[in-house]
Order: C-alpha cells, then structure tokens, then sequence
C-alpha cells in the first residue's frame, strides 16, 4: 500500500485535512491516537451462526409459495452454502421488505471480494439507487479520498457495502434511514458478505451502521462508539463518521482521521501505544 506522499498531500488537502493527513513511515504512526481507554468490546457470534439465525425456517413457513419465494426460502436457510453468485442473484431479486417496491436497482456493494478493508454504510441514496453502487456522489468522492488516504482504492483492497441493499424513502420519496425492521430482513445478505471476504478490519460508517452491527439502543450516539475496538463476528470492527455526516459537519473530518488512524494500527498489528 505505499504511494507518493505528495500524491497523498493533494488528496488529503482535497478532503479538507490538511497536514494532519499526511502520512510518514508506517501508516500506524501518522497522527498519535490515544488507545489506552480503547479496550475491545464483547466478541458478538461468528457471521455463520448469526446468519442462520437470522432467517429461520419457521419463518418461512408462513410466505405465499411461488418460484421467487421457493428460491428465496431455499437459499435462506442455508446462507453460509451461497457463493458470490448465488448471493448476488437472491439479493437482485430480493423482496423481503417493502423496499424493494420502490427500487430502481438493488445496490449489492462494490470492490476487492478478497480485500482485507470492509466498508459498511447506511443504505443506497437517489444516487445510488439509479446507477446500483453504493457511495457515488459527493458523498462516495469524499470516501474515496479518506481510501486513498489510507492506500486504498475501490476495488484494490477495499470492499464497500451497505446495511440494506435497496433505498429508503419517505412519504415524500425523500432519502430516510432504513427501520431496524428493513435493517433485519437485509442483514443475512450482508453477513454473507462479510463471511466470503474475511476482511481483517471493519469499519462503520455512521450511526446505522455501528447500531445495526453492534445491536446497540437506537438512541446511542456515535460518538460513544469512537475510539474504541469493538467486535462483529470475531473480526474487529472500528465505528466513524459516515462521508455524508462529514460534508454537513466539516469539524468532525479531524476526529474520522484519528479513527481511520486507529483502523490502521489494528490493521498493521501495531501495539496500542504505538
């Protein structure tokens, strides 16, 4: 992951950073993040046994039977049997919440599916949803310049997802947060997801993501969730700001730095006072 340091100085200044974006020697040593109160968070279950249970038979019994249905049903009681293919193809064709009534396209995620950085946002917005990608926009820009901060680019390491894979509206068909509810029904997709790539560190962006992953009380703050190493599925999991939070809130591009700085110690095995 090495690059020209001016190169990263043109990005970093892009992103409203300044100097504190520029990296010398060992990614882990940047910028001095106080880790001596971040301790890690109770291990959650591992992806398989949240996925199974996620979608259980009982549930199923119930549904309507058509083709879609038997389809859906089959591949859902047994999501840690579905490869990259099988997965993409239920999610395209996906109606297990009311979401998917108003699609344009299912936004599956995008990038490295060996790749050792997760990426999980919120949900697709308007933009997302006409081109099915997730991060496009002013929003996706800035992402991509907090990767290529850190050395990382869509597709060459990095993977980026969502917690649900189609975009929530509101009576108006403005963009709104996805329900626990349409955040429940979605999950499996991505904790499939999350067991086909085994990344190494995960990073949640914004409040639906760090609440959806860590169960956490809808009330919680995302700052509450900073600074510390918590854990899904057995893999770290490091909790920030979303890109569109960062464009509204520009202060708060300093306090994602430290955390995506925080992500890299875990990444590289630096020691915490390193």
């Amino acid at each position: 992951m090495t690059s020209n340091s001016e190169r990263h100085a043109v990005f970093l200044d892009e992103i409203g950073i300044g100097p504190l974006w520029k990296r010398r020697g060992l990614p882990a040593s940047v910028v001095s993040v106080d880790l001596s109160a971040a301790e890690p968070a109770q291990a959650t279950h591992t992806v398989a046994e949240a996925a199974a249970s996620a979608w259980s038979t009982d549930a199923m019994v119930a549904q309507p039977v058509h083709p879609l249905r038997e389809m859906q049903a089959a591949v859902a009681t047994v999501p840690s049997a579905m490869n990259w293919t099988q997965l993409k193809a239920v999610v395209s064709s996906c109606e297990q919440c009311g979401l998917c009534k108003k699609r344009t396209n299912t936004v599956f995620g995008v990038g490295d599916e060996k790749a050792k950085w997760l990426f999980i946002g919120e949900g697709p917005g308007r933009n997302e949803d006409a081109q099915g990608e997730p991060f496009v926009g002013p929003a996706g820009k800035l992402l991509d310049n907090m990767l290529l901060a850190l050395g990382l680019k869509r597709g060459d390491n990095a993977y980026i997802a969502n917690i649900v894979k189609c975009r929530p509206t509101d009576a108006n068909g403005k963009d709104r947060p996805p329900t626990a509810e349409e955040a429940d029904a979605c999950m499996p997709y991505l904790q499939r997801q999350i067991a086909l790539i085994q990344p190494t560190v995960i990073v949640a962006l914004g409040k639906t993501a760090a609440l959806s992953l860590l169960k956490r009380d809808p009330a919680t703050p995302v700052s509450t969730l900073r600074g510390t190493v918590h854990r899904y599925a057995d893999l770290p999991l490091i909790v920030t700001y979303h890109p569109a939070y960062l464009l509204r809130s520009p202060v708060d591009k300093r306090k994602t730095w430290a955390d995506l700085c925080l992500a890299m110690k875990i990444f590289t095995g630096a020691p915490s006072g390193a």
